[in-house]
Order: structure tokens, then C-alpha cells, then sequence
């Protein structure tokens, strides 16, 4: 019993990291910067991995996506790629995780659900290193882009 219910505790967790990456894919502040006057802030730039907008004082956005992925940088296009790749690897392995587990009355004999948990654990963990990878991509590029003297865009 004992290990059931720590199989469907590991199982929720799972889902709820899934559901969390999900939900980063299409969130809109990636990079956030900001033009400050000497009253008010006059203007706010941000993107994510599909566009780029700027926000004014009044509140009015203007958001432009990105063209043509040819055109977009080599690490937007990887982070895009990655958080994708995620997401996918997650629904198998939650597929895979839920016909593995115990309570079940999917996939076979014990043996054969244990070797597709263990199949859906590592897909879990790939999906983990996709989405870790794209978020340290994305951030290193930000950070070095900011702390670099040479580099005259908008920080």
C-alpha cells in the first residue's frame, strides 16, 4: 500500500512539473526592460521566445512577432526547439507513467509495468534536462548581453 501511494504521489508531482513547464512556454516575460524617465517609467520592452512587444506609460502594447524563424538567433530558436521537446517528452511520459503504475489495470504483468515506469521516469527526467537547458540558455544569453560593455541594444 505503502508503495502505491508514493507511486501516485510521484505521479502527480510529475504531472504538476509538466503542467508548470507547460505553462512557461507561451508566458510572455522572458526579458523585461525598462526606459525610465525622471518621473515615470516611459517605456517597457519585453519577449518572450515567439515575440517582442513594448509597453508605454499610457499602457498601450505593441507587440511584433518574430518573422521568419530563419531570422530569429541561433539560441532563440534552440530554447524554442528545447521547451517544445519538453512538453512532448512530458505527455509520453505521463502516458507512459500512468499505464507503469500499479493501480492500474493497464499494461500487463508486473514486470512489464515496471519496466514502463521506468521507461516513463526517464522520459520525465529528459523533459526535465529540455526544459532546464532552454531556461539556462535563454537566461546565460540575458546575463551576458547585460554584463557585456561592447553591447550597445537595450538592456
Amino acid at each position: 500500500m505503502a508503495s502505491t501511494s508514493a507511486e501516485i504521489i510521484a505521479f502527480l508531482l510529475t504531472i504538476s512539473g509538466w503542467v508548470l513547464v507547460s505553462s512557461t512556454l507561451p508566458t510572455d516575460y522572458w526579458k523585461v526592460s525598462t526606459i525610465d524617465g525622471t518621473v515615470i517609467t516611459t517605456a517597457t520592452f519585453w519577449a518572450n521566445l515567439w515575440k517582442t512587444c513594448v509597453t508605454d506609460s499610457t499602457g498601450v502594447s505593441n507587440c511584433k512577432d518574430f518573422p521568419s524563424m530563419l531570422a530569429l538567433d541561433g539560441y532563440i530558436q534552440a530554447c524554442r526547439g528545447l521547451m517544445i521537446s519538453a512538453v512532448c517528452l512530458g505527455f509520453f511520459g505521463a502516458v507512459f507513467g500512468l499505464v507503469g503504475m500499479k493501480c492500474t489495470k493497464v499494461g500487463g504483468s508486473d514486470q512489464t509495468k515496471a519496466k514502463i515506469a521506468c521507461l516513463a521516469g526517464l522520459i520525465f527526467i529528459l523533459s526535465g534536462l529540455c526544459s532546464m537547458t532552454s531556461c539556462s540558455l535563454y537566461a546565460n544569453r540575458i546575463t551576458s548581453e547585460f554584463f557585456d560593455p561592447s553591447f550597445v541594444a537595450q538592456k
